[in-house]
């Protein structure tokens, strides 16, 4: 933790921030190893460029003393936290602060009344500083990454073992998060997308019926430990629709494209234009119809973002999906997505399981 608290402060001096506050959420959790219970109390880390405190409702201050040695600055109900936000603030040295870095996920009233208490601060969100140390994943936290990856791996395979012509989406997702839990992952999510609706990139698992004939397209996450998982494949009932093997073969071009161009010193935009761009060649432009992909750590969308607009330069660390698709609406999409790690000489994929298609007789 104190190395983490070391490295948001060496950077909060070469960005010229005087104050970075946090709120409950993933931001501290990755900081701290935890976060107060998140609720419409104010509460915040204040992180100066002397010293670190907690403005801490007093219903949380007992449970946070066991988790941190951070100093508490406690309020109650009937007192408000203005008081106790101002002895913090000068405990932490940032009475004056000029430039400051909110977290862009806190409550936008907790912000606001840490903005009234400073004299007229400018600020920014939290890119430059927690946002960018975030973006670099470290030795453990790869390796949670890949273990959370491989579990996946294997609840896909549940998930192709569960399609039978007659069963639902919602079976074939209770299948996938069943294994997930089996080895100790908690499911965050599961999209079942069977025949025509898999057409839409976030389709939400329901109760219609797998056909003979139909593409299957699954996209799923667990998690174990901190990080998360997130892979999408695709199987087939039977004989293809047409178009498909086509469809699929380009969705797989554009992966390897993506794969090729993402290396230390790219603009993410760069990564998205190699995959679009195989699409938009063969004819299928206009039914790609999301960015290319999103950085994956706690939160399982968070920087870098991989679209057509992002500047932002991939380093060493970095990790993030690549994964393309199109859609054919009323008849079937096709995503493949991979998690990777981005190494000095390119992308390390997490997963071990093959893209190609999962056709069952």
């Amino acid at each position: 933790m104190q190395q983490k608290i070391n490295s948001v402060r060496a950077r909060m001096k070469d960005n010229n921030v005087d104050l970075i506050a946090l709120g409950p959420g993933t931001h501290m959790k990755w900081l701290l190893g935890f976060n107060p219970s998140p609720d419409e109390r104010p509460c915040m880390l204040l992180m100066g460029l002397e010293n670190d405190a907690f403005l801490m409702p007093s219903v949380n201050v007992e449970d946070a003393m066991k988790r941190s040695n951070i100093k508490m600055f406690s309020w109650k109900d009937e007192n408000g936290p203005d008081k106790a936000l101002d002895e913090a603030l000068s405990y932490t040295g940032s009475s004056n602060a000029k430039n400051i870095a909110i977290d862009e996920a806190m409550r936008s009233h907790f912000a606001l009344i840490l903005i009234d208490a400073l004299p007229k601060p400018t600020y920014e969100f939290t890119n430059s500083t927690i946002g960018a140390l975030r973006m670099r994943k470290d030795n453990d936290e790869y390796t949670n990454l890949k273990e959370n990856a491989l579990i996946d791996d294997r609840a896909m395979q549940a998930g192709f073992a569960a399609i039978k012509e007659g069963v639902t989406e919602l079976e074939i997702g209770e299948a996938i998060n069943k294994h997930f839990i089996s080895e100790g992952a908690k499911p965050q999510f599961c999209i079942v997308g069977s025949g025509p609706n898999g057409a839409f990139p976030h389709h939400h698992t329901g109760n219609r019926k797998v056909e003979y004939g139909d593409v299957v397209l699954i996209d799923i996450g667990g998690r174990k430990g901190t990080f998360p998982s997130d892979m999408t494949r695709m199987s087939v009932l039977g004989e293809p629709p047409e178009e498909y093997l086509k469809v699929h073969n380009i969705v797989e071009q554009a992966v390897q494209a993506a794969m090729l161009a993402a290396r230390p010193g790219v603009m993410a935009k760069e990564v998205d234009a190699a995959a679009r761009s195989v699409i938009t060649e063969a004819g299928y432009g206009d039914y790609f119809v999301h960015r290319t992909g999103h950085g994956l750590g706690i939160d399982i969308h968070e920087p870098p973002y991989i679209t057509a607009t992002s500047e932002v330069v991939l380093d060493e660390g970095m990790v993030f999906s690549i994964e393309p698709g199109i859609y054919l609406q009323e008849r079937f999409g096709v995503r493949l997505e991979e998690i990777v790690i981005l190494r000095a000489n390119g992308p390390e994929i997490l997963s071990e399981l093959s893209r190609e298609t999962n056709f069952i007789k």
